[in-house]
């Protein structure tokens, strides 16, 4: 069972998966990062599919200057996500992988990803989210607790589907909201969590598809069944 993670960033979650000895086959990226370097310095095989790349020209009213100053074109540029998606699914699934945890990764994916070769990766992605989702999906997780003025947030751990922080919830642990908080403060404590529940859900989740039954299981569930089947659970 091959577990690639997916990086953009610092890769402090990278470590933290390598410190508790997962087996990271692969670290793949979206744009060149600490992440890389990390993964390289382990011995890691990475691979690069820049975002950058799947940007395209959107194309301007005809016979004008467009925004950018270039005759006939709007100086705009849109990301082909569909493309980008699928781009990534055939890599990984060229070097063999099956599990895929992302770990800080910038780039939302469409279901073209998970869709990818029939399915390959649906049911086999991770996330993790600072929030006790359903609560709080989104970017400004954090932000947003404090602005609705929770008295807990957390860390959450769920399959990755194509609506963002909508997938089946593996294992949650709360994190209380203190006096003072300010979005860094709380935000790191919620880090401090999540370094230490990802990976073991990583490990269990491994675990779990190491089966036959676990493998069919994964790959055909969807909602609440599949924390069921899995055994996760909030602590």
């Amino acid at each position: 069972m091959r577990l690639a993670a997916l990086v953009s960033g610092t890769g402090s979650i990278l470590e933290a998966m390598l410190g508790c000895g997962l087996p990271v086959g692969l670290v793949a990226a979206d744009r060149a990062c600490r992440g890389l370097r990390i993964a390289t310095d382990a011995g890691i095989e990475t691979v690069l599919v820049e975002r950058e790349y799947w940007m395209v020209e959107v194309a301007g009213r005809s016979g004008g200057a467009g925004a950018g100053g270039e005759s006939g074109g709007s100086g705009r540029r849109r990301f082909d996500r569909d493309g980008y998606s699928c781009e990534l699914a055939a890599a990984l699934a060229g070097r063999d992988v099956d599990v895929v945890a992302m770990a800080g990764f910038g780039t939302v994916l469409d279901g073209s990803f998970f869709e990818w070769g029939g399915g390959r990766y649906r049911g086999r992605v991770l996330n993790t989210h600072p929030s006790l989702l359903p609560a709080f999906p989104g970017w400004y997780a954090v932000r947003d607790a404090l602005a609705a003025g929770a008295t807990e947030s957390g860390c959450t751990v769920h399959v990755a589907i194509s609506e963002v922080d909508a997938g089946p919830v593996l294992a949650q642990r709360a994190v209380p909201v203190l006096a003072g908080d300010d979005e860094t403060t709380l935000h790191e404590r919620i880090k401090t969590v999540e370094r230490e529940l990802y990976p073991a859900t990583i490990a269990a989740f491994l675990e779990r598809c190491e089966t036959d039954e676990g493998a069919a299981l994964v790959g055909g569930l969807t909602g609440g069944r599949l924390a069921a089947i899995t055994g996760f659970r909030r602590d």
